[in-house]
């Protein structure tokens, strides 16, 4: 068994408040082996000495040349118990957006000057970003209370990415790779993980950053990636797609350099137009924001900036969907309607009373007789947005007629229809993209499984429509965009908890 530490080994030591005899007598060992350790004189070899190791550090502490090695530590399981059948009523206000957050925050590794972000919603995906930040040396500061983050990053060494296990949790990771490259000039990463929505691959990132002269190689496991040049090899880059994650990372790679360049087929979502404003903001230069074609001037002398996270359509969507499901009435605030349309366009066609006024979207009691609407499918910005394509489809079961879904994005989100026919939902799969639902159905309480992020909360609100208590496992995806979701449906008056199933 192979190790090696993933940290300096001294400075986790200092950090985690153990003395070199402390930690000996915990792990059985010579205080000598512990010294030898911090001198970098030797490592760990003892199978027993390796897993203690690994208990009190984690990925954060140990990486093993064979993944195989690494120890199994159980970890604690939680769930959603959810009592269906109780109407939502109150008023919640959206917070900042996680698409939008992500990328942002990311930008601020342009600069060494100080980065402040308002509005930042408590999820952890952004706990683990910020994690990769401090992993690499930069100064984090998270006034959760505030909603405020501020982000220094003055000291960086994106070598270090190599040896951040972090990176493999989250395939949003890879926004770092763009400001870093054009700041530095080389990183080396391991491969973002994820999700499980299917094949989302790496390349609109990594073949743009290729067509701007970068030399890009990777394998199953790593990244390695230069940019040895002082100005683009081509100043015009087609992305195969429109990628949203692809035209935030793309466009910061290209702010932080001292050349002018064209980006093509970028995305137009609020969360990226966004980003572009806040590189705006730092100092570089772009015209074409919210249209599929970017010019931008970059420059390395970006400054700091104060930002303000756009609100979360999806939150407000997700919230809209759940306040007609169960006939409630509901004042969901700090919206930006201009992104909802094409989703207003759909909820209207079943039928649900709702309206808009100002910033406050209002979810207006019975909601009877809600009608199948044909087909949906989802498109990019201004679109049927595909991540609250799970979400309506729960609503579909609720709507008299049948209607399909075409998912055009991801071959792997219609998995939760799966778990939806063991709440007794109809459901025809028709291919990977295409299932039709046919309702209006009674929803059954059962036991289901959390897929992705949005399919968790599709499935919480099939729990909320369902006769009986619905337990939802993997809760975990759901924690990674809602902020408090629990508790902000149990303040709007649905019964659901938050249960430990003990360690797994």
């Amino acid at each position: 068994m192979k190790i090696r530490f993933a940290t300096d080994f001294k400075t986790w030591l200092d950090d985690n408040r153990w003395k070199p005899k402390s930690l000996a007598e915990k792990l059985g060992v010579q205080r000598q082996s512990v010294h030898n350790w911090m001198e970098g004189k030797s490592l760990p070899t003892n199978h027993e000495v390796i897993e203690r190791l690994y208990r009190l550090g984690g990925d954060n502490l140990l990486l093993f040349a064979n993944p195989g090695d690494k120890p199994r530590i159980p970890k604690s399981q939680f769930a959603f118990k959810v009592q269906g059948k109780q109407p939502l009523k109150g008023q919640i206000r959206i917070p900042g957006s996680k698409n939008g957050c992500l990328p942002m925050m990311c930008a601020a590794l342009l600069t060494k000057e100080k980065c402040t972000f308002r509005n930042v919603p408590d999820i952890s995906d952004v706990e683990l970003l910020l994690s990769i930040f401090e992993f690499i040396g930069a100064s984090v500061i998270w006034d959760k209370t505030r909603k405020i983050v501020e982000i220094e990053a003055k000291d960086l060494d994106p070598l270090k990415l190599k040896d951040c296990p972090e990176i493999r949790k989250m395939r949003a990771a890879i926004l770092v790779f763009g400001p870093l490259l054009a700041r530095f000039g080389k990183l080396q990463s391991f491969q973002p993980g994820g999700c499980v929505l299917g094949a989302r691959s790496s390349n609109v990132h990594l073949d743009g950053l290729r067509d701007f002269g970068a030399q890009v190689s990777e394998d199953d496991t790593m990244i390695t990636a230069e940019f040895s040049g002082k100005q683009f090899k081509n100043t015009r880059v087609l992305l195969p797609e429109a990628s949203v994650t692809g035209t935030a990372n793309l466009a910061m790679f290209a702010a932080g350099i001292n050349d002018e360049c064209e980006l093509y087929f970028t995305a137009t979502e609020t969360h990226v137009t966004e980003t572009l404003n806040m590189l705006q903001k730092m100092g570089a230069w772009i015209e074409g924001i919210g249209s599929h074609r970017l010019k931008i001037r970059g420059t390395d002398r970006l400054r700091g900036v104060d930002v303000t996270i756009p609100s979360d359509y999806l939150l407000a969507g997700t919230y809209a969907i759940a306040g007609v499901l169960t006939s409630g009435n509901l004042e969901i605030q700090n919206v930006n309607h201009t992104e909802m349309l094409s989703f207003y366009a759909m909820l209207k066609k079943t039928g649900a009373q709702f309206s808009f006024t100002g910033d406050t979207l209002r979810i207006e009691g019975d909601q009877g007789g809600l009608q199948s609407v044909g087909n949906v499918k989802t498109a990019i910005f201004p679109g049927f947005p595909t991540d609250l394509q799970s979400p309506f489809g729960v609503l579909l079961t609720q709507c008299d007629g049948e209607s399909i879904i075409f998912e055009t994005l991801f071959e792997n989100r219609l998995t939760y229809l799966s778990e939806l026919e063991k709440m007794g939902a109809k459901v025809h799969i028709m291919n990977a993209h295409q299932a039709m639902i046919k309702g209006k159905t009674p929803l059954k309480a059962a036991q289901v499984q959390s897929w992705d992020i949005r399919a968790g909360a599709a499935m919480v609100l099939a729990g909320l429509v369902a006769e009986g208590v619905t337990m939802i496992n993997n809760i975990s995806y759901i924690d990674r965009g809602y902020e408090k979701f629990d508790e902000n449906l149990v303040r709007l008056g649905a019964k659901l908890e938050r249960i430990e199933l003990g360690l797994s």
